[in-house]
């Protein structure tokens, strides 16, 4: 069968699509990944077909961020769901829709590839809805290809309950006028599964979903991947002293930091390590602290796969990301969270502290660093805790486990 897959327009999206991609492609399928031209190059470096849409903008105009800070992670920016009972869930559902609105561009593009290309089934980004519409258009089945925690579909839960109870007098959904934008030109009537897709992909263990009714979840065990680098010697042998990896996670959605804003990140992190007998290893603060003479003498490395990185290490710090989060639950490292909240990063730490496979920080201090570290390093319940995890990560279907699953519902929801 032909595979489109849609994605939000930044590399942080397109990279978790790509094993996916690989398996679908090594069981005889046609897989085509379409993305905005100036992230192509990160589809095809994965030996995959690009197909280039959007290209009338900029992608910071798809994704609007720069020109709409209420979407970017600052205090009350975000647009993640702590819990089932977040307090401020209009505000960003209202955000949410502003998003969808943003991929407006894309609709006449990716409607043009696929009534000319035909796919029989077509994975979407939860962002990109038009990509549900263009699957509509052309008969193809279409899921979405989930890359964290589902707050979209409980928001749209949380909405519906809302207008019910409200009744005619109630609040308006904006959701109404993204979808009418998209739909109209096409004489399309709205249908929930155009902004849920028929059934579900999600990457994340089940423990970290949010109760959201009516929708088919498929899980996958999401598997690393980076844009690749070569192993240093060191990795090849056993470390003398515990090996702890300093991760820097990119902004999903934003650009890449400048670099005085990394390297002052990093300094201020390396001062957690101070009197502490480990190795670190900081991982994605760029080349721009390459040849200083920084506190602890860290060792550096920036593009290598995180499956690679993390079998020889005794913990692992970061910000909470689900990229990171499964990386080192795939692999059995404890892990220190310090956790930012933007999407489902106080989701995964929360998941992660439930199992007792790791420690999760209100802020990112020194001293509080230091003392979580030591007792993740000394503690070996978290380690054993942390290979309970591995376990039930290592119990979901891999990419390749998957793909029948998909031919089969490909089959059922196509419509010729």
């Amino acid at each position: 069968m032909r595979v489109l897959i849609a994605v939000f327009p930044t590399a942080a999206h397109t990279l978790p699509v790509v094993p996916l991609a690989w398996a679908l492609r090594n069981a005889g399928h046609e897989v085509r990944v379409a993305t905005h031209p100036g992230l192509a190059g990160s589809v095809t470096g994965a030996g995959l077909a690009a197909v280039a849409v959007g290209g009338s903008v900029e992608a910071a105009e798809l994704t609007d961020f720069e020109r709409n800070p209420g979407l970017r992670g600052h205090p009350g920016g975000g647009l993640a769901v702590a819990s089932a009972d977040c307090p401020d869930w209009g505000a960003k559902w209202f955000r949410m829709t502003r998003v969808f609105a943003g991929m407006r561009p894309l609709l006449e593009e990716l409607t043009g590839v696929v009534v000319r290309w035909r796919p029989d089934l077509v994975l979407w980004d939860p962002f990109c809805l038009p990509a549900a519409v263009a699957a509509r258009l052309g008969g193809a089945a279409h899921a979405r290809l989930l890359w964290g925690r589902d707050n979209i579909a409980w928001l749209r839960a949380r909405s519906q309950r809302y207008l019910r109870a409200a009744g005619d007098g109630g609040w308006h959904d904006p959701l109404e006028e993204v979808m009418q934008q998209l739909l109209e030109p096409y004489g399309l009537p709205y249908e929930e599964e155009l902004l849920l897709g028929q059934w579900t992909v999600d990457p994340l263990p089940p423990g970290v979903r949010l109760p959201v009714p009516d929708i088919r979840y498929e899980s996958m065990r999401r598997s690393a991947y980076g844009t690749g680098a070569t192993v240093p010697d060191w990795l090849h042998s056993r470390p003398t002293r515990p090996r702890v990896c300093l991760l820097r996670e990119p902004d999903p959605w934003g650009p890449p930091p400048g670099p005085d804003e990394a390297l002052a990140e990093l300094t201020d992190r390396l001062a957690a390590f101070e009197g502490l007998d480990v190795e670190v290893v900081a991982a994605g603060f760029g080349p721009a602290a390459r040849g200083l003479d920084l506190p602890g003498r860290p060792r550096l490395v920036d593009g290598l796969p995180l499956d690679q990185l993390l079998p020889g290490c005794a913990a692992v710090v970061h910000r909470g990301g689900a990229a990171a989060f499964c990386a080192a639950a795939a692999k059995g490292v404890p892990q220190l969270v310090v956790p930012s909240a933007f999407w489902d990063e106080e989701a995964t730490a929360g998941y992660l502290a439930r199992r007792g496979a790791g420690l999760v920080l209100d802020g990112g201090r020194p001293g509080a660093l230091r003392t979580g570290l030591t007792e993740l390093l000394d503690d070996g319940a978290y380690r054993a805790r942390a290979g309970h995890l591995r376990q039930e990560v290592e119990a979901l279907p891999g990419p390749a486990e998957i793909v029948p699953v998909l031919e089969r519902l490909t089959g059922l929801h196509q419509r010729i």
